[in-house]
């Protein structure tokens, strides 16, 4: 496929409804381009917040809500699960209305059922209101990515895709650390509250800023049967299915962490939901740094199948090691060493994760909101899967996580060796859409 950079670079976004009045002052690009990042940014960073902010007081929702740590967990699987399947929907919708009118009445909607998490009575409702959540939220997701490849082709969609990864990686950093301040003067509704203003304002921002990026001309006009003939050619192309389940995989692993860190931290090695924060924020920094490598230096420079290959042999190695550590394999460890291994596998995923997308998102120039919806589908169904079984051995123990863990970087490694092919350059450049 051809690499041809910012395709939007005259205007920094393509308006459909709008007519080009001529080019606008070049300050005036560079301003709206930023603005656009931002936003784009922004609404990546949405399962993040809604995941992360939430993951210190989870302790404490057991025992607000009498409700075992097993249930618990199922919030964070039934807003996984909402995402998941909210993309399916949201995604072919914005290939058919443009991408503006479906992104607010998702962020619409999101804000009410976060709302409503704040004031759930029972861990059902929250679960329900969770659920409702996730399905709104996932507008953000599936919509910027499908933006981004509006916008952008090639080398520069992957560089791309690791600033999106920056922007959104902040919010893991900090979403733990103000979580774990909410908790010292109100308790865990008051992180609802928080997420709540934070969508409002970021739906004021889109209504306010986001043009719209996909032309009348490339919408789809076929409804629900064009969107799933369009979703069965590209699960059709084998490259395109591999980076897919690759990517969904990691995730898995990456989620296994997310959904079972909160108590092996605290509960098992007895630290604080401040030092679980800032554990958290490290490991974050860490994602976004080695984001940052990849796109900078490695991009345009690296096969990106190579660098996801390695990115895949580090995740499963450091899995590994947490397996071992978790089996007393070493003796008795304390925290360091988990923390460690723990930073490594998350570092790892800021290779990992953003070329996945790419070189999925590359096989495709058309069905941008679909192809995007089944990235993002099939991720958050994989780790909604995951999260109920790091838990299901109780709260005494890391090995559930380490072999969820492990068995997830495993499958994904097979998967990206045996259908995308990599040693093929032919096979993993040709796309599905073009």
């Amino acid at each position: 496929m051809p690499e041809h950079g910012h395709l939007g670079q005259r205007t920094g976004v393509e308006r459909a409804d709008v007519p080009e009045a001529g080019p606008p002052p070049a300050a005036a690009v560079r301003r709206t381009g930023l603005l656009v990042t931002l936003l784009l940014g922004g609404l990546t960073a949405t399962p993040p917040l809604a995941m992360d902010m939430y993951l210190p007081s989870l302790p404490e929702v057991t025992d607000a809500l009498h409700a075992p740590a097993a249930t618990v967990q199922l919030t964070l699987t039934a807003c996984l699960l909402g995402m998941a399947l909210g993309q399916l929907v949201v995604g072919p919708m914005s290939d058919r209305w443009g991408r503006r009118r479906p992104l607010l009445a998702g962020l619409v909607v999101y804000v009410v059922a976060t709302a409503l998490c704040a004031l759930a009575p029972t861990v059902e409702f929250l679960v329900g209101f969770r659920l409702a959540q996730g399905l709104a939220g996932a507008a953000g997701i599936v919509i910027a990515r499908a933006v981004v490849r509006d916008l952008y082709d090639g080398v520069a969609m992957a560089r791309f895709f690791s600033t999106l990864m920056l922007i959104g990686g902040v919010a893991p950093i900090v979403a733990p650390l103000i979580g774990g301040q909410i908790l010292r003067v109100t308790d865990w509704r008051g992180v609802f509250v928080v997420l709540t203003v934070i969508g409002a304002l970021l739906a004021a921002l889109v209504w306010a800023r986001l043009p719209e990026t996909l032309p009348t001309a490339q919408r789809h006009t076929g409804g629900v049967g064009e969107a799933l003939h369009s979703m069965r050619r590209l699960l059709a192309d084998l490259p395109f299915t591999g980076y897919l389940l690759t990517g969904g995989f990691a995730f898995a692993a990456l989620f296994a962490y997310i959904s079972a860190s909160p108590f092996v931290i605290q509960e098992i090695y007895g630290a604080s939901p401040q030092t679980f924060s800032l554990l958290f924020g490290v490991n974050s920094v860490g994602l976004v740094i080695v984001g940052q490598i990849n796109g900078k230096l490695l991009v345009g420079r690296v096969s990106l199948d190579r660098v996801l290959g390695v990115g895949l042999l580090v995740v499963t190695a450091a899995a590994a090691a947490l397996l071992l550590m978790a089996t007393g394999t070493f003796g008795e460890v304390g925290l360091a060493p988990v923390a460690a291994a723990l930073f490594v596998l998350m570092s790892a995923m800021g290779v990992t994760l953003p070329n996945a997308q790419s070189l999925a998102l590359l096989r495709t120039k058309h069905s941008a909101g679909s192809a995007s919806a089944l990235l993002g589908t099939s991720s958050f169904l994989i780790g909604a899967i995951a999260s109920p079984l790091v838990g299901m051995a109780g709260e005494d123990t890391a090995v559930p996580m380490a072999v969820v863990q492990l068995a997830a970087a495993l499958v994904a490694l097979t998967c990206f060796m045996a259908m995308c092919r990599p040693w093929n350059r032919r096979a993993t450049t040709e796309g599905a859409g073009s």
